[in-house]
């Protein structure tokens, strides 16, 4: 239940996040927008590290250097989230996203990418992708 609750709030920010940069952007352009996100990301992140410590910095010697460029997609994730919101609006850029989300991860967990255990997917998972992606065609129309 933690999990579908912290999934919750993601949403809740990320659409928040959104609009933020879609406003800041509007001022300043879009990618001063995503610098400022990004600076003030690093900030708080490291600010709740300092405080939470629920990590050390040990364990990046473990981690692969490509993952540790994650942080670095997200300048490419704010400034499409931006540039969409700005074209098509919030409500179909955040439902096309998650679409996108869920299409991209429904093949990581099918093939067992990037060392995730395989899942199953089947006719169900198939009908439920279809139908959100029929879900913001008629929000689109």
């Amino acid at each position: 239940m933690r999990g579908i609750l912290f999934a919750v709030m993601a949403g809740f920010f990320i659409t928040l996040q959104g609009v933020a940069n879609s406003r800041i952007s509007q001022d300043i352009g879009t990618w001063q927008a995503a610098t400022i996100t990004q600076l003030t990301g690093f900030v708080a992140a490291s600010l709740i590290f300092l405080f939470v410590r629920d990590g050390s910095w040990q364990g990046f010697k473990q981690v692969k250097p490509l993952y540790l460029t994650g942080g670095a997609l997200a300048a490419i994730i704010i400034y499409t989230n931006v540039t969409a919101i700005h074209q098509v609006g919030v409500t179909l850029t955040i439902s096309a996203a998650l679409i996108a989300q869920l299409c991209l991860t429904f093949l990581i967990d099918r093939n067992g990418w990037f060392g995730v255990m395989k899942q199953k997917m089947g006719l169900p998972q198939f009908i439920g992708i279809g139908l959100m992606i029929v879900g913001v065609l008629i929000l689109k129309f």
